[in-house]
């Protein structure tokens, strides 16, 4: 007997978005799921469009824009099924993507959370940025995906057709086991976007859990909805979430180092930027720096609080690439994931 999924799909000032892609949603062939929407406090016509075209669809509404993390975390109050997927307002489902996901979970109670294979909304046959075939991250805690190295992305030609454990799944599309998130938590409120999933996924795998990716599920995601890759927010709230994610989750003998390594190779970008004109691009390195440091001991206090009941932080291995993925995709010209060189 199949268990029951809630679909939880957030939204800001969306409608246009849901009137192209919640059909696909709603279509999916799966016997037991219900769709909640989050409502992030649109000023448009969502919730109205919503109510005439798909009543049955449950809502909650919330009154401001509380970001991608706090509006998530919110809706688990209402989630009342073992397992919830995290799904974007432009992601297009294939009919029967969600029972291998399901299926994947099933078959092992130590899966927190499994991401479909994703792909770009307007390349139909390529990977898609925010995902791919399952996110890894390398030894300076830099996320990368098997299907796309920073802003080079793959055709898909079946070179991703095998389930696989991975390191983090995209919150794009992501189903996740209940039970975890009520032993761990969901997102941390103040990331408010960006870098969220990661941080959730490298916490379950510290706590002894699997993240996997699943090829028999796809999807198609839009991406760009709420910022565009180039604007200055999206680039703060990824320098600081970035750091903060290093801090919290690497083993407290390595954690300070990266760290340390991942400012100045933030210090290399904003240089590059300097150099083509891009000043806002700096600014936007030196606040999320400066957000950092100006609340280190809470993110420290927030690591013992997170981890007070581990021994220790476990030695990364899944998903995880010892070696600089920067330095191969840049320096080296690696622009495939299957031509990283070996771990060893």
């Amino acid at each position: 007997m199949a268990p029951p999924v809630t679909i939880v799909i957030l939204n800001w000032n969306g409608q246009s978005l849901l009137e192209q892609f919640l059909p696909s949603v709603l279509a999916t062939n799966y016997p037991d799921f219900s769709v909640l929407l989050v409502d992030n406090g649109s000023t448009d016509n969502s919730l109205a469009w919503l109510a005439e075209h798909y009543p049955d669809v449950r809502t909650l509404p919330l009154k401001e824009n509380h970001g991608f993390t706090t509006g998530n975390n919110l809706a688990l109050p209402h989630v009342d099924t073992p397992y919830f997927v995290l799904l974007n307002n432009d992601v297009e489902v294939h009919p029967d993507w969600l029972t291998p996901l399901v299926e994947c979970m099933e078959a092992d109670p130590q899966v927190a959370a499994v991401q479909p294979k994703l792909l770009a909304y307007q390349e139909r046959d390529r990977f898609e940025y925010a995902g791919a075939a399952g996110g890894y991250v390398d030894v300076l805690g830099y996320p990368f995906s098997r299907g796309r190295l920073f802003d080079v992305t793959e055709k898909d030609e079946g070179q991703y057709e095998t389930p696989a454990e991975i390191f983090w799944s995209t919150g794009a599309c992501m189903l996740v086991r209940k039970s975890v998130t009520d032993q761990i938590g969901l997102f941390e409120d103040d990331y408010f976007a960006h870098m969220e999933e990661i941080d959730f996924c490298w916490r379950a795998k510290n706590f002894g859990y699997k993240i996997m990716y699943h090829p028999g599920g796809v999807a198609w995601h839009l991406g760009g909805g709420t910022l565009p890759k180039t604007n200055p927010r999206k680039t703060f709230l990824n320098v600081r979430n970035s750091l903060v994610t290093i801090l919290k989750n690497f083993p407290a003998s390595s954690a300070w180092y990266k760290f340390y390594f991942r400012l100045v190779l933030d210090g290399v970008w904003a240089v590059r930027a300097l150099l083509s004109g891009d000043f806002k691009t700096i600014g936007a390195i030196a606040k999320g720096h400066w957000a950092v440091f100006g609340r280190i001991g809470y993110w420290l206090k927030r690591r013992k609080e997170i981890y007070r009941d581990l021994d220790r932080i476990p030695r990364l291995e899944a998903g995880y690439y010892p070696k600089s993925v920067v330095w191969q995709h840049f320096v080296k010209g690696v622009k495939r994931w299957g031509d990283l060189p070996p771990k060893a």
